[in-house]
């Protein structure tokens, strides 16, 4: 991938980002430039590989019925390596990360059906090392970028300034 990427790329992308369908004649409106510039961007990012591809990202399987909680784990010392590899058995337990803060870890844990959360949490908490735990039930999701790449402040930034709604 190179980097000569100007400030009209970096809003091209941002963009792209927001909605990868957006048309080419959409585009040239919101950046000010003609649309045969715009595809003439879009190819050349294509090309140099600073856009890899583009994906369909679902909410969530939509054929797939299932409730989810968030877990806070609180763990005693020298306990974190042991009751990992313990939780890692718990197919239920589909995210699993270190934090910092009042618990050790958090987890995303999936069931069909909201009556088989208790069981594992149960179980969650009966592993030798597990101080406390918490349970939130997720309602909804207000959004998801889970599965995009991450933005620095400064692209936004960038953006913005080009719009002149930064100082």
């Amino acid at each position: 991938m190179t980097t000569d990427i100007n400030a009209t790329d970096r809003r091209l992308l941002s963009l792209l980002q927001s909605n990868a369908r957006e048309s080419v004649a959409a585009l040239s409106r919101k950046l000010g430039i003609a649309r045969t510039t715009v595809q003439e961007r879009i190819t050349r990012l294509e090309r140099n590989g600073t856009i890899a591809g583009y994906s369909l990202v679902l909410r969530r399987d939509p054929f797939d019925l299932y409730a989810e909680s968030v877990v806070l784990l609180s763990i005693s010392n020298r306990r974190m390596k042991a009751v990992t590899e313990q939780l890692r058995e718990f197919p239920e337990i589909v995210l699993c990360q270190v934090v910092s803060g009042e618990f050790e870890l958090v987890c995303r844990v999936r069931v069909a059906h909201l009556e088989d959360m208790q069981p594992v949490l149960e179980g969650i908490g009966e592993i030798s090392g597990v101080e406390r735990i918490r349970s939130i039930i997720v309602l909804s999701t207000a959004f998801d970028r889970s599965h995009s790449e991450p933005t620095s402040l400064s692209t936004k930034q960038i953006a913005a300034l080009d719009h002149g709604e930064l100082g």
